[in-house]
């Protein structure tokens, strides 16, 4: 399996490489040459497996023969065992044809431990054998940070550092980054927005002597292997609601989009799939793109579901390079654009092929607020508001076809204070997270300069 940038001028490289570069080094974002795809018996033979067995099966179509089935197989079990659910991602029925996926079992109580916890190991695997030690850098709107800092601390090829947006997170999802101890982690707090955190990731890792210097990798979702971990969850919810005799649709709370992606990517892989609803809060530019064609930036907004307070999708690259049939003069042309301009418009053809599967809703800070109280009066379940984001979009969305599978993205604790005030209700941490709020915190303070960040990327990674 070959690994090929959306932008068309870096040379094509295997699973490995991909992963451990993260970012291509044109700037563009690494796509497998081609799809990997499962025959229809094959995605029913998911049906009842563990599910570290058919995240095996997902994540070595992309690895191909560059990991030994077997090792990936013993990662996997190893990632997935520390989740403190046996099912991993369990389903959750909250309607007559709706059920919620909840993704936040995992150590940091969010959806990225799913990938990151898999990513720590084939990392490890990866470095050890190369005898090699990199550094992470990586952006978070808040859970990537925690489960990169959960995944990767005390490991001993790796040093990861975290930027994260100052006072535009939770308390808690801080802390699952600040209150760790080990030395090959460091957490830096960046006056500014989740964007501005990943134009400074993306402005250092095009600064190629840094790069090599300090042997630079990425674990934000623009590392295709978190795209191909995502895209499990995909399989067993879709496997255990019928599939692959019938469609299954989801609604994906999504920010970034790397969730939503690996959506499209289990779709490429022959799950059928009927609808994908990608749920906003205002800050919309994802819903605007998919109902107007129209790509753009706008300021960004602070919100009760911040994880989503992002108004630059890293990974709508790659669905745009796959809307324009992989012309990656095109793409590097757009995205040139938008990083100047801050606006695109989607190709006709391209958008039409998006909208065959995706759908953009926005919801308000008011409906988020109210859609926790009413799940939680209709259910029984507390929500945090990015599973609320999704679930008040669904509610939007009756036409779409069932039964429909909302990613609950993280735990109702992780937002005690907006969980509570909409419902009367507080969420109480998971037990091994009960004492979160006692531990020391340790991080810097830096203002959103490329120049200072990259200066204290080398001086950690040198340290």
């Amino acid at each position: 399996m070959r690994y090929i940038s959306t932008r068309g001028q870096a040379p094509a490289v295997g699973f490995v490489d991909a992963v451990l570069a993260g970012l291509a080094p044109d700037g563009g974002l690494y796509v497998p040459q081609t799809w990997p795809s499962f025959s229809a018996d094959e995605i029913a033979a998911f049906a009842g497996k563990p599910y570290a067995e058919v995240a095996a099966a997902v994540i070595g179509a992309f690895a191909g023969d560059e990991i030994p089935k077997a090792d990936l197989l013993e990662m996997c079990r190893e990632a997935y065992a520390t989740f403190n659910h046996p099912a991993v991602v369990p389903l959750v029925q909250i309607g007559p044809n709706a059920f919620l996926a909840e993704l936040h079992h995992g150590p940091s109580l969010a959806f990225k431990d799913v990938a990151m916890q898999i990513l720590a190991r084939l990392y490890e695997h990866i470095l050890g054998k190369q005898k090699r030690r990199q550094t992470i850098l990586c952006a978070t709107s808040g859970d990537t940070g925690g489960a990169a800092v959960e995944a990767f601390r005390g490991r001993k090829n790796v040093k990861v550092m975290a930027l994260f947006p100052e006072g535009r997170i939770s308390e808690v999802q801080r802390r699952f980054m600040t209150a760790a101890v080990e030395d090959n982690v460091a957490c830096v707090a960046v006056a500014g927005t989740f964007d501005d955190c990943q134009a400074v990731v993306k402005a250092t890792f095009q600064d190629e002597v840094l790069r090599q210097a300090v042997d630079l990798s990425g674990v934000n979702s623009i590392n295709f292997a978190r795209i191909a971990a995502q895209a499990v969850y995909y399989f067993t919810s879709a496997v255990a609601l019928g599939a692959p005799l019938r469609p299954v649709s989801f609604c994906v709370p999504s920010g970034n989009f790397g969730d939503a992606f690996a959506g499209y990517v289990a779709s490429r892989m022959s799950l059928p799939i009927g609808k994908i609803i990608v749920a906003t809060n205002s800050n919309d530019i994802l819903a605007t793109a998919f109902e107007t064609g129209r790509y753009a930036r706008g300021s960004v907004h602070a919100t009760i579901s911040p994880a989503m307070d992002i108004q630059s999708a890293s990974n709508f690259e790659r669905l745009y390079f796959e809307g324009v049939s992989r012309e990656a003069v095109e793409t590097a042309r757009a995205f040139e654009a938008f990083a100047t301009a801050g606006a695109i418009d989607i190709p006709p053809s391209a958008l039409a092929s998006m909208q065959a599967l995706f759908r953009g809703v926005a919801v308000g800070e008011d409906e988020t607020r109210r859609t926790i109280v009413a799940t939680l009066n209709e259910t029984g379940e507390l929500i945090d508001p990015h599973t609320a984001v999704a679930v008040a979009a669904l509610k939007r969305s009756p036409d779409v076809p069932g039964p429909v599978v909302v990613l609950s993205t993280a735990h109702a604790a992780k937002f005690p204070e907006d969980v509570a005030a909409a419902s009367g209700v507080t969420a109480i941490l998971p037990r091994g997270a009960a004492d979160l709020a006692g531990r020391p915190e340790r991080f810097d303070r830096l203002p959103a300069e490329t120049e200072m960040i990259k200066a204290h990327v080398r001086a950690f990674a040198e340290a």
